[in-house]
């Protein structure tokens, strides 16, 4: 009697962004399951970027539901002026205050990735300087205007409009997206995943 090999391990992409998947698609990996996890995603009283971008990765991994053999994948994105967090904007209105902050200036990009399989948790972050051209209120209304600002970290996302806007980066473009790609594939490595053959 011939044992079948270990099956392929189902991976869980804790996260609802379109732009992940997408960045996950271009290594070849395909989530089995999408499970966004609903938690509380307001920074401490005086967090510092850094450990808020790599404390709400870790708490998505862990609130996501999972078999014990299921690889969790999960990611926060945080866009930092200083020591100041720029989160989503709520509106038109913070995405506009946002933008004016960030024009003519560098920021940094955090993207904290963690992976859980079973109790075992692995995790990365990747800090990448990007700078800002300086903007005018017409390229702000006029970027405002596309709806790209969205449901992203800062109000803007470098693969879409507001590319126009980002002269210079220093460190990971696909963590400024929304995933670090090298060094998410060596974390779904040491978890044990592999694609499928």
């Amino acid at each position: 009697m011939t044992l079948s090999p270990d099956p392929r391990p189902r991976l869980i992409l804790g996260s609802g962004s379109p732009r992940r998947r997408e960045l996950l698609a271009q290594i070849g990996v395909t989530p089995d399951a999408i499970c966004p996890p609903d938690i509380d995603e307001t920074p401490h009283r005086s967090e510092l970027p850094r450990p808020y971008c790599i404390r709400m990765a870790l708490e998505k991994a862990w609130a996501v539901k999972a078999d014990a053999g299921d690889i969790v994948l999960t990611a926060d994105t945080t866009v930092a002026l200083g020591r100041r967090i720029l989160g989503k904007p709520e509106d038109e209105a913070e995405a506009r205050a946002f933008l004016s902050a960030l024009s003519g200036r560098r920021h940094s990009v955090i993207t904290a990735v963690a992976v859980r399989r079973a109790g075992r948790l692995w995790q990365r972050d990747v800090l990448t300087k990007v700078k800002m051209k300086r903007l005018s209120d017409t390229e702000i209304a006029a970027y405002l205007a596309t709806g790209d600002w969205r449901g992203k970290a800062g109000g803007y996302g470098i693969q879409g409009p507001a590319g126009a806007l980002i002269p210079w980066i220093a460190g990971s473009f696909t963590s400024v997206v929304g995933l670090p790609l090298a060094e998410t594939a060596n974390l779904l490595t040491a978890a044990g995943w592999r694609p499928q053959s």
